[in-house]
This record gives C-alpha cells, structure tokens and sequence, in this order.
C-alpha cells in the first residue's frame, strides 16, 4: 500500500521561489495532443507563457471553439498558462532578444550542450521545439544562445516532442545542485 505525499510544501516553496521567467517556443508542431500535453506540463513546470509558431495548433480553432484534441490532453491548464500565437519564429526570436530572454533550442543535433550539463543562466529562457518530424531548421539553431539535446540510449534518435519538452523543462525547473525535497 502506498502512503499520501503531501506536495503542499513544493507547492509553497514554488511560490515562494525567485524564479527566473521561463516561456515555451512550440514551432511548426502538428499534433494538437502534442501542444495539449506541453501546456499541460509546462503549468507543471512554471512556465509562465507558451509562444505557438506558425501551423502550431491553438487552444481555439479559428471561429474561436476549443480545439477538442488539446484540451482533452491539457486538462484545462490551457487556461493556466497564456499563449500567443506568431507567424514566424524569427519574429518572436527578435522580440524575445529584446526582452532579454535566453534562447536554448532543443534538438538532436551535432554539438549539442547535453541537457544535463546545461547551466541556465539567471536571467529569463525560452525553451524552444520543433517540428515532430523535421525539427527544428539550420537557420533558427543559429540564432539561438544555446542547443541543448537529450542523449539517447537506445535505437531511437529522439523522444516524442511533448516528452522532450517535460524532460528539458523539469531540468529547468530544478537546475543542478538545488534542493530537490519538498520539505
């Protein structure tokens, strides 16, 4: 039998914490039970605003109905995290520059930081996806401040986006050598 976890104490600890701003960049991602599943962690992780890029399904369709794949998925932290739509990644890039945010792609490529040698700098960061099948392109990796990947261990060259996400934004969430209990 299982005891209960009291998850109080992270919870006022979160609130508590000086967290520097994190925001999503989700480009070009197809799956609307994808973006429902990183609305919903990124609610998990603190993520303050998810950023949809290009064809990246919203919340609502475009007469302004829920969008019924992700919101089965997100369980209503569509709600809990405000979202913007862009046209083009660059754009958004630029305006995140300007607000002084730390870009860090996350993509299986060569030369990629591995997420668990990554030291997020204390200052806002943009986690940023890509397309499930193509990634994300040459030109936007070149214009981020960092690219992080998840090594892979098995067969497989990457993770399911929305579980890369997780993965990355729980990394974000408690960098190394921070207090880990909820105590």
């Amino acid at each position: 039998m299982m005891g209960k976890v009291n998850l109080r104490p992270w919870r006022e600890k979160g609130k508590k914490r000086n967290f520097p701003l994190k925001v999503g960049v989700l480009v070009n991602i197809r799956s609307a039970h994808n973006v429902g599943s990183i609305f919903r962690t990124a609610d998990a992780a603190g993520f303050t605003k998810l950023y949809l890029v290009g064809y990246t399904p919203g919340p609502v369709d475009e007469q302004g109905a829920p969008r019924v794949q992700l919101t089965k998925v997100s369980l209503g932290a569509e709600r809990m995290v405000d979202w913007e739509k862009w046209e083009t990644a660059e754009e958004l890039f630029n305006f995140l520059r300007r607000h002084n945010y730390f870009i860090v792609a996350l993509e299986q490529t060569p030369g990629a930081i591995p997420y668990h040698s990554f030291a997020p700098p204390p200052r806002p960061l943009a986690l940023v996806v890509g397309n499930e099948v193509e990634g994300i392109s040459a030109a936007l990796l070149q214009q981020a401040d960092a690219v992080v990947a998840i090594p892979m261990l098995g067969r497989k060259e990457s993770l399911n986006v929305s579980v890369a996400f997780g993965v990355m934004a729980y990394r974000l969430a408690f960098p190394c050598g921070e207090e880990r209990t909820g105590e």
